[in-house]
């Protein structure tokens, strides 16, 4: 698979996400290693989320993993935090804002 395949399918996957509840702003980036390998961001602002395959320079944490690592996460499947205590995610940044990741899955998987 290639990457703007693998962007498509995580942007579908996440975009339903109900973020109407988290008022503040939120701005990752995901750097994507391994044969899938590129860069995305998610953001939520004023109650909406964007998934863009784009670099984000003004983002509060960066998210580095496989694709097969975010899929997983993405899913539901794996927990943020387990993934990184197995250092299958590692994260920069704003950690605050990088435990948010964890509610913003759980709210996409209630849909």
């Amino acid at each position: 698979m290639m990457y703007e395949e693998f962007f498509q399918e995580v942007r579908e996957t996440l975009i339903d996400a109900d973020v109407s509840g988290i008022k503040e702003h939120l701005a990752y980036q995901f750097n994507i290693t391994g044969e899938e390998s590129g860069s995305f961001y998610v953001e939520v602002k004023d109650g909406c989320l964007y998934v863009e395959p784009y670099e984000y320079y003004d983002r509060d944490v960066i998210f580095t993993c496989s694709a097969k690592t975010l899929r997983k996460i993405a899913k539901g499947k794996l927990d943020p935090i387990a993934a990184v205590t197995l250092q299958k995610l590692k994260v920069d940044g704003n950690i605050d804002k990088a435990l948010k990741l964890k509610s913003l899955i759980k709210n996409k998987n209630k849909n």
